[in-house]
């Protein structure tokens, strides 16, 4: 039983990793964020080995990188079809596909949640770091709107702190909720 655990922790982790970097790499294109920074660099760098060859099958569309997207659904298929095989339970490969979806669906609201929060804490510690302006980037879509419907109040903005309270609601609540009542 413990070596199952173990298993299943690792075969977590290192797929886990793998598509956050795919999904980053995705929204980091999606938002026309540079990848001329250590954070660019290091997504591609990692992701680079799956991504170009996939690239040669699957082009990209304006800025939709579908190539990266299928991969990080892949990812997430061949985790949940491992997962099943350790642990025994049925093979139902529409499943893994269902789980798979909601898995990247998870990895996009963590990176957006990541984004905000490093954000958030290196505008207090150093707003002029170098990353700042790639996390600013890539959470503009979510602290854009909220931006403009709740203005900052007295030099003070809000917006970072409802996003991370919206971001962790669609985490734990919506997502397994949508995934849970679908099936």
């Amino acid at each position: 039983m413990m070596l199952q655990n173990m298993t299943t922790f690792l075969l977590n982790a290192a797929f886990g990793m793998l598509t956050f970097l795919l999904v980053l790499r995705f929204l980091m294109q999606w938002t026309r964020t540079s990848f001329q920074n250590p954070l660019g660099q290091m997504t591609m760098a990692l992701t680079d080995f799956m991504v170009k060859p996939a690239r040669k099958l699957i082009r990209p569309i304006k800025q939709w990188d579908l190539s990266t997207l299928l991969l990080a659904l892949l990812m997430q298929i061949i985790l949940f079809a491992l997962l099943a095989l350790l642990t025994g339970a049925p093979a139902s490969p529409l499943f893994w596909v269902w789980q798979a979806v909601f898995g990247v669906l998870g990895q996009m609201v963590d990176v957006f949640f990541y984004a905000i929060l490093l954000m958030a804490i290196l505008s207090w510690v150093n707003p002029y770091s170098p990353i700042y302006g790639v996390l600013n980037q890539l959470s503009a879509p979510i602290l854009e709107p909220l931006r403009r419907i709740l203005p900052p109040i007295q030099g003070f903005d809000f917006s970072a702190l409802v996003a991370l309270i919206l971001l962790q609601m669609i985490s734990h609540i919506v997502l397994p909720g949508l995934a849970v009542s679908i099936l």
